[in-house]
């Protein structure tokens, strides 16, 4: 048992993994208190790629080789994710924002152009509000910083609005709170967390045959275990810190490109002209929440004009 266990783990060990981006190289630093996993690739401007959950920083392979061939891509796991570090605290996201910032610094880098999905698109716009200096612009894909808003969201849905895919004008995101209670989800999915992928992206995506075999299999082995379990529920029970956190926030002054899915296109554009003063929105409600799996010819696109400008 225990040789099939490390044979199945090294399938998709960085190492492996790394295979499938050619010109990548991996990476890690100690930054803030906490040891990052991060990928390298490319030439030209920076550009740093934060990813969400139940991810890792191979979600970003559809759309990374595209952008690399104009920018330096940098891919973090972000803390508590994949092979980066799972400590007990510090997952609020001014403090994950702290750790890539420190990574910043440590490659020498200047400013950065900065992208962010779900739980990454939280932990950029932290960054951005928080240190402005050090980002030339930024993108969010479907992935906003936790406000006073999420204090609304229904514990029970709507009636018909709960059916096998979300509904994007009542959406029910029942995760929100499972992820808060704190030793349960451990004990429920430890050695079953493919379960729960297989059911959130086929809630979540308009066509979920575009999560291949291979990635459910990569993301369900770094969520498998209790340690991941418990980190990536630490990012949700953070969500009062941040949201107490964002009132004292002034609007972001760079450049911000919104992209959003189905999902959150309409809620994006009502929300982030509050917070975004030069704002550019990309609505892509034809593909679901994981945009890079769904329409990564579209993402490419839409960065890579917004980048140019």
């Amino acid at each position: 048992m225990l040789e099939n266990s490390t044979a199945i783990n090294h399938c998709f060990s960085d190492e492996k993994l790394i295979e499938d981006f050619p010109g990548f190289t991996n990476h890690y630093e100690k930054v803030n208190g906490v040891r990052l996993h991060y990928v390298r690739g490319g030439l030209g401007d920076p550009l740093l790629c934060l990813p969400g959950w139940p991810q890792t920083w191979y979600s970003y392979r559809n759309v990374a080789l595209e952008l690399s061939k104009t920018h330096t891509v940098f891919i973090v796991d972000i803390r508590g994710m994949g092979t980066s570090e799972k400590p007990e605290s510090g997952f609020d996201k001014k403090n994950m924002a702290t750790d890539i910032i420190e990574l910043i610094k440590t490659l020498n880098l200047e400013q950065v152009n900065l992208i962010g999905h779900d739980i990454g698109g939280m932990v950029a716009m932290s960054l951005a509000f928080n240190f402005p200096r050090y980002v030339k612009k930024l993108i969010i894909a479907d992935g906003m910083h936790p406000s006073e808003g999420m204090m609304h969201m229904s514990l029970l849905p709507a009636a018909g609005t709960f059916g096998e895919k979300m509904d994007a004008n009542l959406p029910y995101a029942w995760w929100m709170g499972f992820n808060q209670v704190k030793g349960l989800p451990e004990l429920i999915l430890e050695g079953r967390f493919r379960f729960l992928i297989d059911w959130l992206f086929h809630y979540v995506m308009i066509d979920e045959s575009l999560m291949s075999e291979t990635e459910r299999e990569i993301y369900a082995a770094a969520y498998n275990d209790k340690e991941s379990i418990r980190a990536s529920n630490a990012w949700y029970q953070s969500f009062t810190t941040d949201i107490e956190d964002a009132k004292s926030y002034e609007p972001l002054l760079m450049p911000v490109l919104g992209i959003g899915s189905y999902v959150s296109y309409n809620y994006m554009k009502m929300a982030l002209p509050y917070v975004c003063k030069n704002l550019a929105m990309a609505e892509m409600t034809e593909s679901g929440h994981y945009l890079f799996e769904e329409h990564p010819k579209a993402v490419i696109e839409a960065v890579n004009e917004f980048l140019k400008k």
